[in-house]
């Protein structure tokens, strides 16, 4: 294919995949769900509606959206805006999308990034809290990123005021790369008193977000924002937080993530220390004092594993994942609706894991959306 035809074919493609997260109605699970069935976002906008309502938890009202033709008027404007940003667009099925996130069901299906980040280093913590931190959370966040500077972690925060912000600024004091994940789109920074800030995490780090330019921060966009930060990293520090609020909610998700929370513990009448306090008396957090207590609970200094290929396929694979890489050996070629019902595994998740298998070259699509094991 020649160069010009292959950059077209290229931005057409991500003209339809920013268009599918445009249409409302259809979350991360069901977009997934489209593009195992359909191959790619270009074929879902092309498939006929007939097709689509016969894929397994996708509506009339799910497709409805899909067929508004100011949806792809709103993408190309999406694409002109990031272009004129320097905005770079992760789909979910990108190489360089990160490998953390595609383990997670919910994951979002594009993410903008503006800067110079590697979201798939080998280490990467995120660090939360209160937006009214004390000397006591400060000093920890500075003491903590200092100790692990040998490490080179990406630190992960959300770029708001207190915890976060000194998160991101001790990073970049020490060398770290750091990136904020906002609730807004990429046009603006807020609290703009950190702009100044975040133009210097864009050397090293930078800015991600899954809105759309000129999203506006609305309440109910927080959460969706915390589960990227849950999800980015390999585990969750909590410095200083009260019983209810983001922090929390970012712990409870990187909980049900399958990652590694940590607290700073307080004294027991201190309202800044109460929710970490609490994650820690309820088994959802380990205490965490030092630099040394996170690099001893990660195992950060044990040897290096030789080689991922030198591994057994099922020692490489944990949960659902290796289920399915056992059916799939068991009964061979079988197709998405033969493989939920065999494993038991619900069609948006099933979805995720078949992607996320495929891309990690353990399994093969087939004509016919039909799944094998390579090899």
């Amino acid at each position: 294919m020649p160069t010009g035809v292959m950059l077209t074919h290229m931005l057409s493609e991500k003209l339809y995949q920013i268009a599918l997260t445009l249409a409302s109605g259809i979350g991360p699970i069901k977009a997934k769900l489209l593009i195992t069935h359909c191959g790619n976002a270009e074929q879902i906008f092309r498939e006929k509606k007939s097709a689509l309502l016969k894929i397994p938890d996708i509506g009339e009202s799910a497709i409805r959206p899909l067929l508004d033709k100011k949806i792809i008027e709103r993408a190309e404007q999406e694409i002109r805006f990031t272009q004129e940003q320097g905005i770079q667009i992760l789909f979910f099925t990108d190489a360089h999308y990160p490998e953390r996130l595609k383990s997670c069901d919910d994951g979002p299906v594009v993410l903008y990034t503006r800067g110079k980040m590697d979201l798939n280093t080998k280490r990467v913590i995120s660090i939360v809290g209160t937006r009214t931190a004390t000397s006591y959370g400060k000093t920890f966040c500075a003491e903590l990123l200092e100790g692990l500077k040998a490490y080179s972690p990406l630190v992960i925060s959300g770029l708001a005021y207190g915890i976060d912000v000194c998160a991101h600024r001790n990073a970049v004091n020490n060398g770290l790369a750091t990136a904020a994940c906002v609730a807004h789109g990429l046009d603006k920074i807020y609290p703009s008193l950190h702009a100044p800030l975040a133009l210097e995490m864009e050397k090293n780090g930078g800015l991600i977000s899954e809105f759309p330019g000129y999203t506006k921060m609305t309440p109910e966009l927080f959460p969706m924002r915390n589960r990227i930060i849950a999800g980015l990293a390999d585990c969750c520090i909590v410095v200083e937080t009260d019983e209810r609020g983001g922090s929390i909610i970012t712990a409870n998700l990187a909980s049900s993530y399958s990652r590694e929370v940590f607290a700073l513990p307080g004294r027991f009448n201190d309202p800044h220390s109460k929710g970490c306090n609490s994650l820690i008396r309820k088994n959802l957090a380990a205490i965490l004092t030092s630099p040394d207590d996170l690099i001893r609970y990660m195992n950060w200094d044990e040897p290096e594993t030789r080689s991922v290929k030198q591994l057994d396929l099922f020692s490489q694979l944990e949960g659902d994942a290796s289920v399915i890489a056992q059916t799939l050996q068991l009964h061979g070629r079988m197709n998405i609706d033969e493989l939920s019902h065999a494993t038991s595994i619900s069609f948006g998740k099933l979805s995720s894991l078949l992607l996320e298998l495929e891309f990690r070259g353990f399994i093969k699509t087939s004509p016919g959306k039909y799944f094998e094991m390579t090899g």
